[in-house]
């Protein structure tokens, strides 16, 4: 059943950035946003109540994250954590739950944030749960996908532990689909 749904996930991931690529053909692709906005412009909620300001983190890529406490891609946690270690002087990693998919984070931020330290000994920012798709998106999730926003690309979050990378000044690099594991070439490569 785990690797039918793997294979559907990434047959929907490669459907998506066909579309992309087919809507993108007259423009460049570039890392450079021509918007007026960056993440840096965004400020959301932690896990314990408190702010994360996005752009406290100028200066460093930022690996943001949508998560869940009871999905199969949950042990990510452990490679995130070791990600944000490896990389601490040139990357945040940001972790938004989200229950989105599957009913698979139902607990409270309090909960949330007791089995991350326990079970994975999270010590990167965890942002409050909020939603990653549909009409109650959170606005930092819309810039991230939405090309208008973000001025690289759209995408669509397909599950859990889809990653969006960003530059140390605030714009969209790349995204990456849930089998994508944090510590992959395809993500580190960036931060050599």
């Amino acid at each position: 059943m785990k690797k039918l749904f793997i294979a559907i996930l990434a047959a929907g991931a490669f459907l998506q950035s066909c579309k992309n690529q087919k809507n993108d053909i007259s423009q460049p692709k570039t890392t450079q946003t021509t918007m007026d906005k960056t993440i840096f412009d965004y400020k959301v909620e932690s896990l314990d109540g408190k702010e994360i300001n996005f752009a406290d983190f100028k200066g460093k890529k930022i690996l943001v994250v949508n998560t869940a406490s009871e999905c199969g891609f949950t042990p990510q946690y452990a490679d995130l954590e070791k990600l944000s270690k490896d990389y601490a002087d040139k990357l945040v990693v940001i972790g938004f739950p989200a229950n989105n998919f599957g009913g698979q984070e139902p607990g409270s931020n309090q909960e949330i944030g007791a089995f991350c330290e326990k079970n994975f000994g999270v010590t990167f920012p965890m942002a409050a749960k909020v939603s990653v798709k549909g009409e109650d998106t959170a606005p930092i999730f819309k810039f991230l996908t939405e090309k208008d926003l973000n001025g690289v690309k759209n995408t669509t979050i397909l599950w859990n532990f889809t990653k969006f990378l960003i530059d140390e000044d605030g714009n969209l690099i790349d995204s990456f689909i849930s089998t994508t594991k944090p510590t992959s070439e395809s993500i580190t490569k960036y931060l050599k």
